[in-house]
């Protein structure tokens, strides 16, 4: 039974998520956004791990411009949220055509953000470094990486949309399969590019960035493919290919809430980095390790609690509210069993794993005590996670953004920058930081979350 059900989520056995048995649903719906999300872990670090080899400059390049490209991963990350509330209560109402009339409407909106942000980045790449604090030899050597980045935004915000819209139909396999074409690609693309192959000596740092991008776009490929082809419940046909501006309006609410939780977490990120790089290039190179090892785990786990969004979404849109919230509660007792498990791993091993990735001993020791200090706060992170995709899955997106505005810009980056400055604790102030104010995110969403204004939301 346990092989079948296994099958049945990797193959995409299409499921009536409103009146499948939980624990079940969970299941299928967990098990190809875990892997997706474990895909995209392994791409993090093997994007390090080749990146490490060219050096620290090339590190901190990366640091720096994940810093700053986040903010396309916010809007990304917003417009998916309105992707996965829209597209799972259409679900739930068993409106399928509208599903796909929405999904077009999303990859609209999607393309022509990331057209902006794409010819801006290219021209200001590297003034954008400079702002970050990059020492003049780090925006030397890695300001055409940023521009290839930035260039290749597009496929970043598509890849993200869709694969939202994947998860709300309850699709997860697609979206798992086009992240895994999309950072498989990369991984095998990566040290070829970088350091070349046979005679060729490759192109360095800027091929890792054109590795990313090759492969992104490959997976946004997959995902169009899978709309178009008519096989699956969400299509996008030609009768769906026409601009809807009241639902254009409803993705930018949405989106907006969405945005405003990964932006406001995006620019307390930045800040963190800001405050890491007044540290010098060996505490920075430290920072972007541990956080890329760190990923490996709270990826997936971000995957698992995305089972309960699709599972709010389209059992609110069947008028089930108690089955949604007893879906929130279930997938949040199975990320904690997770998040706890690992959380020995890292405090046992944090020095052998950031060993792996770089021999500077500086470097080192950075790494390994933002990975021990950090994990501390997992178990609650856990429980936080889950509760932010339920209410994005109810639609109430705005909800975790306030809430994001409270703890991580107006607590989190004040505490950093107390501790690492005027306490004279350095980086281990900023990982401190980020251990305890993620916690206490987490007590925060879980009162809102008991209130239910999310129970009560119209998408």
């Amino acid at each position: 039974m346990t092989w079948q059900l296994i099958k049945d989520a990797i193959l995409g056995k299409e499921q009536d998520f409103t009146s499948l048995s939980l624990k079940t649903a969970i299941f299928v719906l967990a098990i190809p956004m875990i892997l997706e999300m474990m895909m995209e872990s392994a791409f993090a670090i093997v994007d390090i791990f080749f990146v490490a080899k060219l050096g620290e400059y090339a590190v901190a390049t990366v640091g720096l411009t994940e810093a700053v490209i986040v903010f396309t991963y916010a809007i990304g990350f917003g417009i998916s949220m309105a992707a996965t509330a829209l597209i799972s209560r259409r679900f739930g109402e068993k409106e399928y055509d509208e599903a796909g009339t929405a999904t077009f409407q999303l990859i609209v909106v999607g393309g022509i953000v990331s057209l902006f942000i794409g010819v801006g980045g290219w021209v200001f790449a590297a003034d954008l470094l400079r702002l970050m604090g990059a020492e003049e030899s780090v925006v030397v050597s890695g300001a055409n990486y940023a521009k290839i980045v930035f260039a290749g935004n597009t496929a970043i915000m598509l890849l993200f949309l869709i694969n939202g819209a994947f998860r709300g139909a309850g699709q997860a396999h697609l979206a798992m399969r086009s992240l895994w074409i999309a950072n498989g690609l990369n991984i095998i693309l990566d040290p070829i590019l970088i350091f070349g192959i046979g005679s060729w000596d490759g192109y360095g740092l800027d091929g890792a960035a054109i590795a990313t991008t090759f492969g992104r776009s490959m997976g946004v490929l997959y995902q169009v493919y899978h709309l178009m082809n008519g096989k699956h419940k969400l299509k996008v046909l030609r009768r769906n290919l026409h601009v809807k501006w009241e639902t254009i309006r409803k993705i930018i609410d949405l989106s907006l809430g969405g945005m405003g939780q990964f932006l406001i977490d995006s620019v307390s990120w930045v800040a963190l980095t800001r405050m890491n790089a007044e540290f010098g290039s060996a505490a920075l190179a430290g920072y972007t390790i541990a956080f890329r090892v760190l990923i490996f785990t709270i990826l997936p786990a971000w995957g698992l609690s995305g089972a309960a969004a699709t599972l709010v979404g389209q059992n609110l849109g069947a008028g089930e509210v108690d089955r949604a919230e007893k879906a929130v509660w279930l997938t949040a007792r199975y990320n904690v069993i997770f998040m706890a498990s690992v959380t020995g791993i890292y405090l046992l091993f944090n020095q052998q794993l950031a060993g792996f990735f770089t021999e500077i001993p500086e470097v080192r020791d950075v790494a390994a005590q933002g990975l021990w200090v950090i994990v501390l706060g997992y178990v609650f992170f856990a429980i936080g996670m889950v509760l932010t995709q339920a209410f994005n899955g109810a639609g109430d997106t705005k909800t975790p953004a306030w809430i994001n505005i409270g703890v991580l810009l107006c607590m989190e980056v004040p505490l950093a920058y107390f501790l690492a400055f005027p306490m004279g604790m350095e980086y281990l102030g900023i990982f401190i930081a980020i251990a305890f104010c993620h916690s206490f995110h987490a007590l925060v969403s879980l009162y809102f979350f008991r209130k239910g204004k999310w129970k009560t939301m119209k998408v």
